[in-house]
């Protein structure tokens, strides 16, 4: 129970990595504030949560916007009194070459990939600064570092993600700590929905398995037991590092 008595923000939470971290955090004794767009799958993730001993809530919504981001921390504030670290999860991926792409796409990208940190720590950092402590931790992608066909608006969010997770290290150290961690192919819904810019979509994730160093795709609890490491006290003197876990893919090239 590495989290007991700790209250965690986690966006993205509805499926994929985000679950996981959800998962893998209430079964450690976080209490969960949970966020994501589809209310079905939130609410039925919080009441699997709260059915097995754990305290979890859920607030539907979209993160690109401030006032659920506010709402967010005010949730956690009100339901369990404090906030202690908050995980981002939600992304998007705004498919298309930038002659290609419509405006408002590379601008909803932006919002709910870099604009949506930005506006949780805004409002959440004074909270966990009356703790003398915090654990943030940015979910960004190996796409900061390599480009991919047909996302520019993804893999440009994605370092600005990075850039930004070690600027508000830097800036709210020591009591708070900030990381980011840039996933590989990772096996979830958001994997397929990216293939779809590959000529061959069905093709390209299985190649993106096969073209690891450990000739597999990762599972979503591959990603989950890194951030429970970072958000915990075994990692206490790290902060502002960017931790690729792509089961060796840039290595591989």
């Amino acid at each position: 129970m590495k989290f007991k008595d700790k209250v965690f923000i986690i966006t993205g939470a509805t499926s994929g990595m985000g679950r996981s971290i959800a998962t893998e955090f209430s079964g450690e004794g976080a209490a969960c504030v949970l966020s994501g767009r589809n209310a079905e799958r939130g609410t039925s993730l919080a009441d699997e949560l709260t059915g097995k001993g754990g305290k979890a809530i859920f607030l539907a919504g979209d993160v690109g916007l401030e006032e659920i981001n506010k709402r967010l921390v005010e949730t956690a504030l009100q339901n369990f009194g404090k906030l202690d670290g908050v995980i981002t999860n939600a992304g998007m991926l705004g498919l298309g070459k930038v002659t290609d792409l419509e405006s408002d796409v590379w601008q909803e990208t932006f919002q709910t990939n870099v604009y949506s940190v930005f506006y949780l720590l805004k409002h959440a950092i004074p909270e966990m600064q009356k703790n003398g402590s915090g654990r943030v931790i940015v979910n960004a992608s190996i796409a900061a570092f390599k480009s991919f066909p047909n996302h520019p608006a993804y893999c440009a969010s994605k370092a600005a993600a990075v850039s930004l997770a070690k600027q508000i290290a830097s800036d709210y150290g020591p009591e708070i700590r900030v990381n980011a961690i840039c996933p590989g192919p990772v096996d979830t819904p958001f994997l397929h929905d990216s293939a779809i810019a590959f000529p061959d979509p069905e093709k390209a994730v299985a190649e993106a398995g096969e073209k690891t160093l450990l000739k597999r795709l990762g599972k979503p609890d591959d990603i989950a037991k890194l951030v429970a490491f970072l958000a915990g006290d075994e990692s206490s003197w790290i902060t502002g590092s960017s931790y690729i876990i792509d089961g060796g893919t840039l290595t591989a090239g």
